[in-house]
């Protein structure tokens, strides 16, 4: 259960429309290492970790992501609101407008539009942990990369808050992940998750050692 919060995570006020930097910043809403991917994969993965802590933080994390998307949605909105056709023209927009107008719509900054096989929920549990952390690397590179063409402050501002929280999420799953191989190396680890035994293997029922 969610409770939401009618208001931005970060506020957004863009006064100069510029869809050019717009084409650049949705990859963040729908690219390879966007914020709809890391929602997905992380509220996928949590159903199969057997530590309550990892289980915990898959979850906020998940969720702060989903606030994520709302702020680059908001972003790419705000630069591309209002536009005339000469300048739909002049910056090279018309392509992305000719399918979907100026509404929001999950693709990268090349145009391939989002689709499943941008996350992965592989169910081993520091498998998963391990593809989060180089997930957030991936998305503060992608930031970064923004940030080297983005010279509007009202723009790059919530960019480098999005940018931030990125490594702060590395930092948590950090933290899970050693969480968890504490865990696996006592027998806490099989109280948690009965699809093992005593021994690792899998089995039906509960460690009762």
């Amino acid at each position: 259960m969610w409770s939401y919060e009618k208001r931005l995570q970060y506020p957004v006020k863009i006064t100069q429309p510029n869809p050019k930097i717009a084409q650049v910043i949705i990859s963040q809403y729908g690219g390879p290492d966007g914020e709809m991917g890391a929602s997905m994969r992380y509220l996928s993965q949590r159903f199969s970790m057997p530590n309550r802590i990892c289980m915990g933080t898959l979850t906020d994390i998940g969720t702060e992501e989903l606030a994520h998307l709302e702020i680059v949605g908001t972003i790419v909105h705000q630069l591309t609101r209002n536009l005339t056709p000469e300048e739909i023209l002049q910056q090279g927009f018309q392509n992305y407008y000719v399918d979907h107008t100026t509404g929001i719509w999950p693709q990268s900054a090349g145009g391939v539009p989002f689709n499943a096989c941008e996350f992965q929920s592989k169910g081993d549990p520091i498998t998963d942990l391990f593809e989060d952390m180089a997930a957030e690397q991936k998305a503060r590179t992608t930031y970064d990369n923004i940030l080297r063409l983005v010279k509007d402050p009202e723009v790059a501002d919530p960019i480098r808050f999005l940018r931030a929280r990125e490594i702060v999420h590395f930092q948590r799953f950090g933290e899970a992940l050693r969480a968890l191989q504490e865990d696996l190396n006592s027998k806490n680890f099989y109280a948690f998750n009965p699809s093992f035994d005593c021994q690792g293997n899998q089995a039906n029922h509960r460690c009762n050692a």
